[in-house]
């Protein structure tokens, strides 16, 4: 009787300990799934600010925080502050980094802050952020109508602008003087799960997978509005978005290239990544099999979706080399199965869709050698 107790003992602990196993991972597959504009993506860690000096702030040494070039300090209650370059030539802590305070643009950056980097340089719309006129639009998607900027220009091809997670169309401003300078129009979208955008069904993300279409209502929009082409840019799941919609719209025939920064096409990956931060490695693979239950993705569909055979236009591909989330393999394969087609431009040192913060000149650059023959 003793043996019998002792072992339904034991299997209750390891049914319970197997529930637990498989509640997590379906927590963290969740988390992983959920992303809020304006927020961090779901699993990035948040940095403390340790100093603000003259000019400067002292971070916590990160691989984020050591990435070349200007970005955004985005925190709690709308803060966002713009930091350049790290400092080297002042002393500190080894695990501290030192960044340039270019501009505080929202709120008061003070020691004890819990931040995270963001790509988005600039707060407000075309107007207020850089003094550029435009039109704001409503995009009729199929979940409702869709808030978007439209940048007037002289050209008859237009710029499709889409955001990916943890940012909101206001990553878009960092390219529109430049494109504004080339004189083409953009059309700066949101999509759902967007402030004033439609709420996706459980606010969960597909990894583009449906919201594609919402690119696609933005596609069919510049159409009806005096676009004869467009170009789709967009960056991590957005240029997934921008992808798929070049690939399966009825308007693709329309679309004469595509800019795609970041993009996620290994979903699990992007799983895998932020669920290590929730969970020990032995229950990542719930995670990813949560994730794949709630979307109704395959671990493969993404990249069998993207099929570089199907593409027909040229395509500028750009990759941070410090990208945490997006690994290189399958964009590489992307590039390497159509030589013609498509372009790679890796980015030293640039992390996820930050490549032009990394470098802008050198993206800038890129992108105008890119563009001039589809204009």
């Amino acid at each position: 009787m003793g043996v019998r107790s002792a072992a339904a003992r034991t299997a209750a602990l390891l049914l319970g300990a197997g529930t637990a196993a498989v509640a997590a991972g379906r927590y963290a597959g969740d988390a992983a799934l959920k992303q809020v504009p304006g927020r961090p993506p779901p699993g990035e860690p948040r940095i403390t600010v340790h100093d603000v000096g003259t000019g400067t702030v002292s971070l916590t040494r990160t691989p984020a925080t050591l990435q070349p070039g200007t970005h955004g300090l985005a925190g709690k209650d709308g803060l966002h502050v713009v930091v350049g370059p790290v400092v080297a030539d002042v002393s500190h802590p080894h695990d501290l980094v030192v960044r340039r305070v270019e501009r505080v643009t929202h709120g008061t950056l003070a020691p004890g802050a819990r931040v995270w980097l963001t790509p988005e340089v600039h707060r407000g719309d075309p107007r207020t952020a850089l003094g550029l006129d435009h039109t704001d639009v409503e995009v009729p998607g199929e979940m409702g109508p869709l808030p978007a900027w439209f940048l007037p220009g002289d050209r008859d091809t237009w710029v499709i602008a889409v955001h990916g997670p943890g940012t909101t169309r206001e990553h878009a401003l960092v390219l529109m003087p430049f494109l504004h300078r080339m004189r083409l129009p953009v059309l700066a979208v949101a999509h759902r799960g967007d402030p004033a955008a439609p709420r996706p069904p459980h606010g969960i993300s597909h990894f583009g997978a449906r919201e594609w279409r919402d690119v696609d209502a933005a596609l069919a929009h510049a159409l009806g509005h005096g676009a004869r082409r467009a170009v789709l840019l967009g960056w991590s799941t957005g240029a997934t978005m921008a992808l798929l919609t070049a690939l399966d719209s009825p308007h693709a025939g329309r679309v004469s290239g595509l800019v795609l920064d970041a993009p996620v096409l290994d979903w699990p990956a992007v799983v895998r990544v932020r669920a290590a931060r929730r969970l020990p490695g032995p229950l990542i693979p719930l995670a990813v099999r949560a994730a794949e239950g709630r979307t109704g993705l395959t671990t493969g569909g993404l990249l069998a979706a993207a099929d570089p055979a199907r593409l027909r236009v040229p395509t500028l591909l750009v990759h941070g080399r410090e990208d945490p989330l997006t690994p290189p393999g399958p964009v590489r394969q992307l590039a390497d199965a159509r030589p013609g087609l498509v372009t790679l431009r890796s980015v030293r040192g640039a992390g996820h869709a930050s490549s032009w913060n990394a470098d802008p000149q050198g993206y800038e650059e890129a992108l105008r050698r890119f563009l001039t023959p589809l204009m």
